[in-house]
C-alpha cells in the first residue's frame, strides 16, 4: 500500500511540509509507504474546458505538473492533498492544476480513500480545506478524517511544528488513513484506538 502526499506549496520544505510529513510518518509507522509530490513555483496552466481529457485521461497541456500528478495519484492506493491558505483558500496554482487532475478523471480515483490539510497563520482553514475536499467528494473517494479538521498554524518555516494539538490531528489522519486502507484490503479490523486530545488554546 502506497499514499501519495501532494505538497501545493511553492515551498518545499515549507510549513506544509511539515504536516504533510506527519502524516506519513504515522502512515509509515502502521505499515503503509508514502511517497511526496511537489507543487512548485513554476507557472500552471489552468483548465479550459476543451474537453479532451475525457478522451484520453490526460491533459492537452503538457508544459506543467499536472499530468505527472494524474500518473501518480492513479498508481497511488491513497491521496493527502496539502495546501497553505491563501485568501481563506488553498494555493490557486494548486486549483488550477487540481481542477485538471479531476476533470472527467473520476474513474482514475474511485474509492481511493483521500484527505486534505491546509496550513494558514490564522484563519481560512475551513474554507480551504472545504475546497480541496470537493474534489474527492466528486471523485467517489472515500473521505478520511481525523478528530477535528486537518489544519495545521504556522507562518515562519518550520513553525508549524510548534502546534501541538495541529501536529497531533495529522498523526490521527495517518492512523485513520492506514486503518481504512488495511480495512479495504482485508476486511474489516478494529479502529485506531482514540487518542486524548491534546487541546491547545492560544491564551495559555
Amino acid at each position: 500500500m502506497n499514499v501519495l502526499l501532494v505538497n501545493g506549496s511553492p515551498h518545499a520544505e515549507g510549513n506544509t511540509y511539515v504536516a504533510l510529513s506527519e502524516v506519513a510518518k504515522t502512515l509509515n509507522v502502521n505499515g503503509v509507504g508514502t511517497e511526496f509530490f511537489q507543487l512548485g513555483a513554476g507557472p500552471v496552466y489552468g483548465c479550459v474546458a476543451c474537453g479532451k481529457c475525457g478522451e484520453t485521461q490526460r491533459c492537452v497541456f503538457t508544459g506543467d505538473v499536472a499530468n505527472s500528478l494524474i500518473e501518480r495519484m492513479s498508481a497511488a492506493d491513497g491521496v493527502v492533498i496539502g495546501s497553505p491558505v491563501y485568501y481563506a483558500s488553498a494555493n490557486g496554482a494548486l486549483c488550477a492544476v487540481l481542477d485538471r487532475v479531476f476533470f472527467h478523471k473520476s474513474a482514475l480515483y474511485a474509492f481511493k480513500p483521500a484527505a486534505a490539510v491546509v496550513v494558514c497563520r490564522r484563519g481560512g482553514a475551513s474554507s480551504a480545506f472545504d475546497r480541496l475536499n470537493k474534489y474527492f467528494t466528486i471523485s467517489k473517494m472515500p473521505v478520511v478524517s481525523g478528530q477535528y479538521w486537518n489544519a495545521v498554524h504556522g507562518r515562519a518555516p518550520g513553525e508549524a511544528a510548534l502546534d501541538r494539538e495541529g501536529m497531533q490531528q495529522m498523526r490521527v489522519l495517518g492512523e485513520n488513513m492506514a486503518w481504512m486502507l488495511k480495512s479495504f484490503t482485508t476486511g474489516n479490523l478494529p479502529p485506531p484506538e482514540p487518542q486524548p486530545w491534546d487541546r491547545m488554546d492560544f491564551h495559555h
